[in-house]
């Protein structure tokens, strides 16, 4: 990372609550009747269930649903041995994605010890805590002690992912690479550089795959592993090689190669030695940030190669977030003793077929792509994929019940697939699904608001991540001091200042405004002088970028009251063909998934007719996000319960405009919030409605009061994070801040409006 991106990272993990987790309550604790069950007297009755049946812990407390991530600190990423401590950041990352992918909670433990039995047996006095334990960034060849005694000696499952789940990734790409180009796994030449305890792992299960040992040659730093050699510890010799010489080169025996793995270091392998691997090749250079070779210079030089690393921003990434929460996840519902080879098998099939079937719209418009398929540049899942819980998962506790390792057998698979499903609600992935769409084609985005501190920061994420190209419309000398004493650089990044042209080139423009805004609006009583003083405005310059083509989306409203945006909006932009009414939506990040609540900050009086056209443009928002449409007409009254009451009829009447225009689409009303949003609640009283047995994902409001308040209350009480208002219904991308909106509600911001400038331009 560079010296601003590490001044990054630092903030991220100090700013707030330090570090990345916290423990929260599952239980009521209202009262003091909540906290003598939760406590004294009460918990001593779970207490002695469990002394009678140990198998009650699982029934009584989170251990069925509570891994440890445990490390020694020895071998932290790249970073080498850093120590116990040093290492804890990644410890609790592991345990942030353990939580969002698979809805496991973890605690991290960091062991201030590098001598084995005493990790060992710190781990095994922990036994009756955790349901699994994680095993972490552990230097080899200890790590394959330690993992292997674990294992003898627990009865919980025990896995060290820096071994096993790499293995079981790349396992999987390799499966799907070979069949791609037609080529069996039993006579394929593989060579293998690096000889850690990841590379050890691979290549033992690509063995169990099919792979011959006498077909596999391994590199370490000294060169081929070889019986004659007498410098190979740890698990080196089990994959000695002597069928060629000892001192054969790294570059001669990929001559005929068919596959390499690379699991050392950047940089390692040329133009000129993959040319000479066999037709067809495959190359997993997965060596992190630098592979083993760039991407584009394999491709180049072996146009037939089928490629893949461990970034995300190439094709077919081996990413072991893939693996470890969805093994994890399938253990844990078994109550597995163990994770062993059939279920690591397991994965690597479940996650090859997963790759094979129809990718779903939400993962293509993530990565830009309408049409991703099985092939060369699609041989592994996107971590985004919301299907791998629901496929690793049960492939793993099947495996697990068939080998005789489940202490839990599931029996209703079905049940369990749903259940699977609502776990997902944990992780709301809507922002890096935006972040990774803008991704695709950065678009131009005017910032009106550069003179303040977290629209400058927000630029510079914006700009590290790639999510757009951001343009400052602020006082140059003031933006340009700012910067310095936050200590953020912007590079490339435009600053214009409309009240204060510094050239003729930027004169010419506010002359081209002007003009552009006096046509329009001449026969609405601005006079020249009038347009050309109001491009001096920064709302009305950002937005006559946008209309122009100098911009292709704004972002504004921080520091300007909210009409202040929308009227230069309206009056350069205006409404798309056939809108008769502008409308907002805010999207709110439920433990559910995404909830739409519109109309929030545009429309303050509203016939039936005007909400049924609101609704149709959220609804159209909705599935721009690839989210299917539940929408509830939000009100006081439940299907004519208040029969005459304003709001009761206002919803009743728009419902029928709706179901006559619309007769496919699932959405009902007048209903009240917690009907629409309890789907058993709906179902048992009102099971005529189209809502039943669904749960809505799209409130509409009989007013803005209602909205905003709703939106806000719900923001600021049950802590969700917010995206919006987003603008629906203009020509053009132009969206609005609310005040005191933080960096991170920003950059979503810039993800909507980016991505609505993709949309829009084709």
């Amino acid at each position: 990372m560079d010296k601003k991106s590490k001044k990054e990272a630092l903030r991220y993990h100090a700013e707030g609550r330090p570090g990345k987790i916290e423990v929260i309550p599952t239980k009521a604790t209202a009262n003091q009747r909540d906290l003598s069950l939760a406590y004294s007297p009460g918990v001593a009755e779970p207490c002695l269930e469990i002394e009678k049946n140990p198998e009650d812990v699982y029934k009584y407390t989170a251990k069925g649903n509570l891994v440890a991530v445990i490390s020694n600190g020895t071998a932290v990423l790249g970073l080498g041995d850093i120590g116990a401590a040093a290492g804890k950041p990644v410890m609790e990352g592991k345990g942030l994605l353990f939580k969002i992918y698979a809805d496991i909670d973890c605690f991290d433990l960091e062991l201030d010890t590098k001598d084995v039995d005493e990790f060992v047996r710190t781990v095994k006095i922990l036994e009756p805590t955790f349901g699994g334990v994680n095993l972490e960034d552990i230097s080899a060849p200890a790590c394959f002690e330690i993992e292997e005694r674990l294992k003898e000696e627990l009865n919980i499952p025990v896995m060290h992912d820096d071994q096993h789940g790499t293995a079981i990734i790349s396992g999987a790409a390799l499966l799907n690479a070979l069949n791609i180009v037609n080529k069996d796994i039993s006579t394929a030449k593989i060579v293998v550089n690096g000889a850690g305890a990841s590379a050890i792992s691979c290549t033992r299960i690509y063995v169990s795959l099919g792979a011959k040992k006498e077909n596999i040659y391994m590199y370490d730093s000294k060169g081929l592993i070889h019986p004659d050699r007498d410098n190979l510890n740890g698990k080196k010799p089990e994959f000695v090689n002597s069928t060629v010489p000892m001192d054969t080169s790294l570059a001669k025996i990929l001559e005929g190669a068919d596959v390499f793995v690379g699991l050392s270091r950047g940089n390692i392998l040329s133009k000129e030695m993959i040319k000479e691997m066999a037709e067809n090749c495959i190359i997993f250079a997965m060596a992190n940030p630098d592979p083993e070779i760039n991407y584009d210079d394999a491709k180049s030089a072996r146009p037939d190669c089928i490629m893949a690393t461990g970034r995300s921003d190439y094709p077919n990434q081996v990413n072991n977030v893939l693996g470890f929460p969805f093994i994890f996840r399938g253990a844990l519902d078994v109550r597995a003793t163990e994770i062993n080879e059939a279920m690591k098998i397991a994965a690597v099939h479940a996650l090859a077929e997963l790759a094979k079937k129809p990718v779903p719209d939400f993962v293509n418009m993530a990565y830009g792509n309408t049409n991703l398929k099985f092939g060369k540049n699609y041989i592994i899942p996107k971590p985004v994929d919301p299907r791998l819980i629901t496929e690793v998962a049960p492939a793993v506790a099947k495996a697990a019940i068939e080998s005789g390792v489940a202490k839990y057998p599931i029996t209703d698979w079905d049940a369990y697939g749903v259940e699977l499903e609502k776990r997902l609600g944990n992780d709301n992935p809507l922002s890096r699904v935006l972040e990774t769409t803008a991704r695709q084609d950065l678009k131009k985005i005017v910032f009106a608001d550069a003179e303040h501190v977290s629209v400058l920061k927000a630029a510079r994420v914006v700009i590290e991540d790639r999510i757009a190209k951001p343009i400052l419309l602020g006082n140059k000398e003031k933006v340009e001091a700012m910067l310095k004493e936050l200590d953020i650089e912007l590079p490339g990044v435009r600053i214009i200042d409309p009240k204060l042209p510094i050239n003729e080139e930027e004169e010419a423009k506010i002359e081209q405004y002007g003009q552009i805004f006096y046509d329009k609006r001449k026969r609405k009583g601005v006079s020249f002088p009038e347009a050309l003083g109001t491009m001096t405005s920064r709302s009305y310059y950002g937005v006559m970028m946008v209309e122009t083509g100098d911009a292709d989306a704004m972002i504004g409203g921080l520091t300007k009251k909210y009409p202040t945006t929308v009227r230069p909006a309206l009056q350069i932009i205006g409404p798309k063909e056939g809108v008769t009414k502008v409308a907002s939506v805010h999207i709110l990040n439920t433990k559910n998934g995404p909830l739409f609540l519109g109309d929030t900050s545009i429309n303050h009086h509203l016939e039936p007719e005007d909400v049924a056209n609101i609704t149709e443009l959220i609804e159209e928002q909705v599935r721009a996000f690839n989210i299917k449409p539940k929408i509830a007409l939000i009100t006081y009254s439940n299907f004519g319960s208040v029969q005459n009451a304003e709001g009761a009829v206002l919803m009743r009447k728009a419902n029928s405009i709706l179901q006559e225009r619309h007769p496919d689409w699932i959405v009902d009303g007048e209903m009240q919030a917690h009907m629409a949003l309890n789907k058993r609640t709906l179902e048992e009283f009102y099971p005529f409605s189209k809502l039943a047995g669904h749960r809505a994902n799209t409130l509409i409001f009989p007013n803005l009061s209602s909205a905003n308040i709703a939106y806000n209350l719900l923001g600021e009480t049950a802590d969700m994070d917010i995206i919006g208002p987003v603008l629906l219904g203009l020509k053009k991308p132009v969206h609005i801040l609310q005040l005191g909106s933080t960096v991170r509600q920003i950059v979503d911001m810039v993800g909507i409006a980016a991505v609505h400038a993709q949309r829009i331009q084709g």
